[in-house]
């Protein structure tokens, strides 16, 4: 068993290797993801709200600049893309995920607060990164609301990956 912290491959302390870690994040994004899609749905029926087409728009994109096409008449073609869309959020979450057990199993321990709000920004990076840089949301136009409905969700995942990632290692 390795030193506490000496680097990314020794077992840190418990006995967890990086690879142990890199599987404990997976599953505290996916926990995370799930935290961020129950706030977003609850959001969503409190205040009558339809579902962002963003994510299914980004899937169009980069099939588009990847010269990749989204089979299927109009309306198989648009469930097609929102099940990618779908997707695309889950691994946004399970790879945030995955690199917060990285840098776990670098050694590296942060309070609670901090962790959340270090995880927060990560997750919206990866979430809203893509949608920036592909010109179909500019975060700088959103309203008061609308940075409300986009972060609080995250905040809920930040702090359900924060907390997992904490209690393994317990």
């Amino acid at each position: 068993m390795g030193t506490f912290g000496t680097g990314p491959f020794d077992e840190g302390r418990r006995g967890i290797g990086t690879w142990g870690w890199v599987l404990r994040g997976a599953a505290a994004g996916a926990a995370g993801t799930t935290a961020l899609n129950a706030v977003t749905y609850l959001d969503m029926a409190a205040r009558g709200r339809g579902a962002s087409s963003t994510p299914e728009q980004t899937v169009e994109k980069l099939a588009e600049k990847a010269h990749v096409e989204i089979p299927g008449d109009e309306q198989t073609r648009q469930n097609r893309l929102q099940g990618l869309g779908t997707m695309t959020g889950m691994v946004a979450g399970v790879g945030v995920g995955v690199l917060v057990g990285l840098v776990r199993s670098l050694g590296l321990r942060s309070q609670p607060v901090v962790g959340t709000a270090l995880i927060t920004g990560g997750v919206l990076v990866a979430a809203n990164g893509p949608m920036a840089v592909l010109g179909i949301s500019d975060p700088r136009t959103w309203s008061a609301t609308d940075w409300v409905s986009d972060v609080v969700p995250h905040v809920a995942y930040a702090a359900v990956v924060k907390t997992t990632m904490d209690a393994f290692d317990r």
